[in-house]
């Protein structure tokens, strides 16, 4: 295991969802529950499975893709996203 890759991917993953709709989503779900650990545990399956399913279809897409083309969609993706959230069309 490469723990610069690991730490990397916690440190921008973590970053990333911060205030996001989940974690308010989970927030709110713990503050209407009595059970709020039930809620974690929940949520941190929900995301582990989430992440699971991105890296199993990556790593699968790696192998009829090549990685230079992946990169281009998702960067291209990305700035599509991006100008529509800036245009307000989004």
């Amino acid at each position: 295991m490469d723990m610069r890759t690991i730490f990397g991917t916690l440190a921008l993953i973590f970053l990333a969802e911060l205030g996001d709709k989940t974690q308010l989503t989970t927030m709110l779900l713990a503050a209407q529950s009595h059970a709020p650990w039930s809620v974690f545990i929940g949520a941190a399956l929900a995301l582990t499975l989430t992440s699971l399913l991105a890296m199993l279809v990556g790593q699968a897409l790696m192998t009829f893709i090549p990685v230079r083309v992946i990169k281009m969609v998702a960067g291209g993706a990305f700035v599509l996203l991006g100008g529509l959230l800036i245009s307000g069309r989004w």
